[in-house]
């Protein structure tokens, strides 16, 4: 028997639960059998909560604070691969493209389930259902990874015995509509087991995590099918691969009735959610110290965050356990991050005006100082600028350190994040671990959610829409009069991807609910899967990212000056340069800085594969009879070559 299948479907027992905990850093299981296992409720919580695998702060780094990095939202010191044609390759092995974490997943169910129903678990029956409830909530969230990821996939619900042929029949994709009626479907078993929150200080999933959740991966297959309709990124679409085996020769979908019915499903979900968790109150200082005693700043940085409403699960850190990260000390400097320039720019003044309207307010982008005065909130409180607080007992004045050598300090874009800081000064090192919480999920996405379904849905908003979008609007301290901000928008003058889908502009309602959710969801990684969902990056054909502006007036700034008084910025065409040059823009360009041998001096270009990832040379040697790929049961997804190392082909 060939062993070598067993890594891409199956993992060995051992190795399904010896993987380490990312979550709670509780200890790893090994050298059990489930006769001796699997006996008491507390047994089951130990094996679930070991597959909690959610993005959460760790390292040293600003934690998940950072992950909007490589979009147009954030960007560091090195460029998305994604961007440039040729830079990202077919993996020779089996990356991303694996079942460990599923198979584990499914060994848990296949084993549990009879015993609850046969009354061998001892414990509190809601407690052990609850647990039962993870295992469904955790191989959906497992699916959804893989559904973003490469669309259509094997669906494996049970644990495969190491045989090649039945191996090699299981690897065979489903449609991408069909995955993600099977997530739903587990949520919708995990939302009938889980208990309501909060479930150990929040700490575990509940059922309106489920919920929530439930909303996110509706709304993300409802808007990819919509925005992808007719490509060979979706089913049915011209040129999808599906159509060149013969196990889908029998498939049919009607895309318009799959795209009403996880957008109908979104809403319903998020609807859930959003009527029960109020949003935390933002009491509008923004300024001084008081900062770190408003509700709405102090949430993300808080060392606990079980009493905050909006919070549905966050993680917990504690020095004591040595269980921590380094988030505070690095940001007191540029974090190798900073929000774009198009970012900024799509704040609006508190009036509810975007910043190029008539009569908005806007004082400019000449010095940081001016950049958020009278602005929508959130950027107030989530963008760092000369004379904001690190701390309730330490300023800091200067301005951003953009020329810095050191990569993990150097402010990329002058615009730096600011979420996420404690307060406590102690913090303000990368040799004191910062014990603030990370939240995984909050309620404000519900909001957001069902507001874009509905009207991607029916092409207008609900009562229920205009209630959660005044409400976001108001603890953001912008005019609750959205329809003001939609007459007042030019899509012509927003410096923002999601203006387009498909290459076409939509129109004004629709941008500016997209644009409420990218400032919503400022430094909280969501942006680039919104982007592809929305497909959303046709258009870019030597797109240019840019931060602060400069080179009109801060070039100038004391930081920039050396001792004697000399500029420390070099700018091509001199040797050794550490900033982009005025000729090229009065805004910092972080991926012009150099032109020799830089891939990206001449911008970004979309190639239309990079919405779907590659699936792994490796694997289609594994699901081929004598290594021969032609006869695989795989097919790449579209414009990518079985060859590894090969680049799109289109």
């Amino acid at each position: 028997m060939k062993k070598i299948y067993k890594n891409i479907i199956i993992a060995t027992f051992s190795v399904g639960l010896i993987g380490c905990n990312k979550f709670l850093d509780r200890e790893p299981l090994s050298n059990i059998t489930p006769q001796q296992y699997f006996n008491t409720e507390s047994d089951l919580a130990a094996y679930t909560i070991t597959y909690y695998n959610f993005p959460t702060h760790g390292g040293y780094n600003i934690g998940i604070f950072k992950d909007d990095n490589g979009t147009d939202n954030q960007a560091t010191t090195n460029a998305n691969v994604a961007w440039v044609k040729g830079q990202w390759h077919v993996p020779k092995g089996t990356e991303g493209y694996d079942f460990g974490n599923i198979r584990a997943i499914n060994y848990f169910l296949a084993e549990v389930t009879p015993k609850i129903e046969a009354g061998k678990i001892t414990g509190t029956p809601a407690n052990i259902n609850h647990y039962l409830g993870e295992a469904y909530f955790l191989r959906a969230y497992e699916y959804f990874d893989r559904l973003q990821s490469y669309g259509d996939y094997p669906i494996v619900k049970t644990v495969l015995p190491d045989n090649e042929d039945e191996l090699i029949e299981a690897s065979k994709r489903r449609p991408r509509n069909e995955v993600a009626r099977f997530i739903l479907q587990d949520l919708d078993k995990a939302i009938s087991l889980l208990k309501s929150s909060p479930v150990e200080g929040k700490n575990r999933i509940s059922k309106e995590v489920a919920q929530l959740f439930r909303s996110r991966v509706a709304l993300f297959e409802g808007t990819w099918l919509k925005y992808h309709k007719g490509t060979a990124q979706v089913p049915g679409g011209m040129g999808w691969p599906g159509t060149k085996v013969s196990y889908l020769s029998g498939f049919s979908i009607n895309i318009d009735s799959e795209i009403n019915y996880f957008l109908t499903e979104a809403m319903a979900s998020a609807k859930v959610v959003a009527d029960a968790f109020p949003l935390v109150a933002n009491d509008h200082n923004t300024t001084g110290t008081a900062v770190f005693s408003n509700p709405y700043f102090k949430m993300y940085g808080d060392n606990s965050q079980s009493g905050y409403s909006e919070v549905l699960f966050w993680r917990q850190y504690s020095a004591d356990k040595s269980v921590g990260h380094y988030t505070n000390g690095f940001l007191t400097g540029g974090a190798n991050s900073g929000y774009t320039r198009g970012f900024v720019d799509a704040f609006l003044m508190k009036n509810g005006l975007p910043i190029y309207a008539s009569g908005s307010g806007y004082q400019g982008d000449a010095d940081l100082t001016t950049v958020k005065v009278d602005r929508d909130e959130r950027l107030q409180l989530f963008m760092r600028v000369p004379g904001d607080y690190l701390a309730v007992t330490q300023q800091d004045n200067s301005y951003p350190d953009i020329i810095n050598s050191v990569t993990e300090r150097k402010a990329v874009t002058g615009y730096n994040v600011k979420k996420g800081l404690n307060g406590d000064a102690k913090y303000l090192t990368d040799a004191v671990l910062t014990e603030a919480g990370c939240i995984v999920f909050r309620a404000a996405e519900a909001y957001l959610n069902y507001i874009e379904a509905c009207y991607v849905k029916n092409n207008s908003l609900d009562s229920d829409a205009d209630r959660y979008w005044k409400a976001l609007r108001v603890r953001a301290g912008v005019s609750e009069n959205y329809n003001a901000t939609i007459a007042a928008t030019d899509l012509t003058k927003e410096n923002d991807w999601a203006v387009y889908s498909a290459g076409q502009k939509i129109d004004a309602t629709l941008y500016n609910i997209r644009r409420e959710r990218r400032c919503e969801f400022i430094a909280e990684g969501i942006r680039n899967n919104d982007l592809r969902r929305w497909r959303a990056m046709d258009q870019l054909r030597n797109y240019q990212i840019e931060g602060m502006n400069l080179w009109t007036s801060m070039y100038d700034k004391p930081t920039y000056k050396n001792n004697n008084g000399t500029s420390k910025l070099v700018a091509l065409p001199a040797a050794s340069p550490n900033i982009s040059a005025k000729t090229l823009s009065v805004y910092i360009r972080p991926y012009q800085i150099i032109q020799q041998n830089n891939l990206y001096y001449n911008g970004i270009t979309w190639t239309k594969a990079h919405y779907l990832s590659p699936i792994g040379f490796e694997n289609f040697l594994r699901t081929s009879k004598g290594g021969n790929v032609a006869t695989s049961v795989i097919y790449q997804n579209p414009g990518w070559p079985v060859q590894a190392d090969g680049i799109p082909t289109e």
